[in-house]
């Protein structure tokens, strides 16, 4: 089995983006699958088009996107992405698209393809803060998100998608207001680690699969 793992580059003025640093810190191995990992854009389309890119290269089995939200106290997989962008800010190379479909055919969401409560328990069993997300937002990560199971669905049959979100870096919360959430590199890259070892040991299970759909 092999699994592809993407990171987004910096974005917003901040010089890292825990995402891409966590991604290529994954060793290359998790629960007996390979590990192959990218970093993508934070550029509307280019970042859709790095990751699909990266899925005809490696011909993964399941592919799991990774972006930073900052303000999130846990790591936190997506459950559902829309067709929808509505960008905050300007992307890395200015682009600002507001109230626009991502797919003029496409439906108006698409659910992950991954165990997400499965994924999220096994990140707190070690004693990370985690919990399935139900907003991926209207800026890039959803972008890649929904625009990864668009292409799932029309070009890459079989493979299993889907999205999760990391909080800030502590170094990245020092230069925050007092209270800012974070956590340490360490415990994301133990934390997405620990969902990628629940991605093949539910592989085929579906969404909610292993726990009920329980909440944490």
């Amino acid at each position: 089995m092999k699994i592809l793992v993407t990171g987004f580059q910096p974005f917003g003025g901040e010089k890292v983006n825990p995402a891409y640093e966590a991604v290529r810190r994954l060793p290359a191995q998790i629960a007996g699958a390979d590990i192959a990992t990218v970093e993508i854009p934070v550029v509307y389309k280019k970042g859709p088009a790095a990751v699909e890119a990266a899925i005809d290269a490696e011909k993964p089995d399941m592919v799991l996107c990774v972006g930073q939200a900052g303000g999130r106290a846990q790591i936190t997989p997506e459950f559902v992405g829309i067709n929808y962008a509505n960008f905050r800010i300007p992307d890395n190379e200015g682009n600002q698209p507001l109230a626009t479909k991502l797919e003029a055919d496409g439906p108006d969401a698409y659910f992950a393809t991954l165990p997400v409560q499965a994924m999220a328990d096994a990140a707190l069993q070690h004693g990370i803060p985690a919990g399935v997300s139900y907003t991926a937002g209207t800026y890039c990560c959803n972008e890649v998100l929904y625009s990864l199971m668009y292409a799932l669905d029309h070009r890459h049959p079989g493979v299993r998608g889907g999205f999760v979100h990391v909080p800030y870096l502590d170094s990245q919360a020092a230069n925050l207001k007092a209270g800012t959430p974070s956590m340490s590199l360490e415990r994301i890259v133990e934390g997405l680690s620990a969902m990628i070892a629940a991605m093949v040991e539910h592989e085929g299970e579906d969404i909610v699969s292993a726990s009920a759909g329980c909440e944490h």
